[in-house]
């Protein structure tokens, strides 16, 4: 059965882009499909409905399939697939309004890389949560998706990750664009784990670069922040390899290396000397990881799983070590072998 209508929450970059890719996918395989993108600010959703989101992706066009809303209920009605790209530490609130509405038997997909402060808990066990939809409809997709690389149509991988298989398959189909080429997995841990915290290594990378440290600093950060992901995915339940695949390694890079990434560049504001509290005056949208750190931390304690780039980078944005403390602190650590 194709899905033919779809509501996508968030007007975003990453929430139209993914519509974008959404419609162009129908287009492709000659499907008729309608995307309802919802937003709370009447000036962007103005801007969608003329086929564009200039705020954040300029001039690109979008497909006359991709309409939107400042209605939730409008841009429910119907959905066969509801996705939900909106910040992570204000989908339990938003959820709680929408969850009456939607539509029974509907599956979601979360594209968000964060963890709820304070439960510690992954995006799609929020929803579970607060929306009651059962766990085998609720579908990930992570990977190296910096928003405007994709809507420019520039080739990328992903992964949708649903403990139904057969589900993650049909919505793979439903988002394979000429463009962007989805793998499958059952591993939804893994693959929410791995899109967590890269964000924060990214913010490590960036504080590097900021602080003008170079390659070698930088690969070594994201080496070990691979091991340290991929410690906790494995203590959580996750599978080792799919943090060496697009959802973990391939992610991992895109943050750690772009400048397009917001992890990225917040790293390399805080290494060039500017607070976190200053971050807003130089960026448009949230770097996940800053509110996703404790979180993880926390999560990593609760499980015993030592993550020393990540306790680093919280003590960092409390405000409790300095930025030129960094390396020190890093290479101050217990000698070991590269296994442990």
């Amino acid at each position: 059965m194709e899905l033919t209508s779809i509501a996508v929450f968030g007007a975003g970059s990453w929430g139209t882009t993914f519509a974008k890719v959404l419609a162009d996918a129908a287009a492709a395989s000659g499907v008729e499909r309608t995307i309802r993108i919802w937003g709370r600010n009447p000036e962007t959703i103005a801007d969608i409905n003329r086929h564009r989101n200039q705020r954040y992706l300029g001039d690109i066009e979008l497909p006359a399939t991709v309409t939107a809303t400042v209605d939730p209920a409008e841009a429910l009605a119907g959905a066969q697939l509801v996705v939900f790209a909106v910040p992570a530490q204000s989908l339990r609130a938003q959820l709680e309004a929408w969850r009456g509405l939607i539509p029974p038997g509907a599956v979601v997909m979360s594209l968000m890389k964060g963890l709820e402060v304070g439960s510690d808990l992954r995006m799609s066990q929020v929803i579970s949560d607060v929306a009651g939809v059962p766990a085998e409809r609720i579908a990930v997709l992570s990977g190296p998706n910096l928003a405007m690389e994709i809507a420019r149509r520039e080739p990328t991988a992903s992964v949708v990750a649903c403990g139904d298989q057969a589900l993650a398959l049909r919505l793979a189909r439903a988002c394979t664009a000429p463009y962007f080429r989805p793998y499958t997995s059952t591993d939804v841990v893994g693959a929410e784990i791995g899109g967590v915290v890269k964000n924060v290594i990214a913010l490590c990378v960036g504080i590097c670069e900021g602080k003008g440290m170079g390659d070698n600093t930088k690969a070594s950060v994201i080496t070990r922040g691979l091991a340290e992901t991929t410690r906790l995915a494995v203590a959580l339940g996750g599978d080792a390899q799919t943090l060496s695949g697009l959802a973990g390694l391939g992610d991992l890079v895109a943050t750690c290396a772009s400048k397009l990434s917001r992890n990225h560049t917040a790293g390399t504001l805080l290494g060039q000397g500017f607070t976190v509290d200053e971050l807003g005056q130089h960026m448009t949208q949230i770097a996940e990881g800053i509110k996703s750190a404790p979180a993880v931390r926390e999560l990593a304690r609760r499980v015993g799983v030592e993550m020393p780039i990540t306790e680093a980078v919280v003590g960092v944005l409390a405000g409790r070590v300095e930025v030129d403390q960094l390396e020190t602190l890093l290479l101050a650590r217990e000698l070991k072998s590269e296994g442990e």
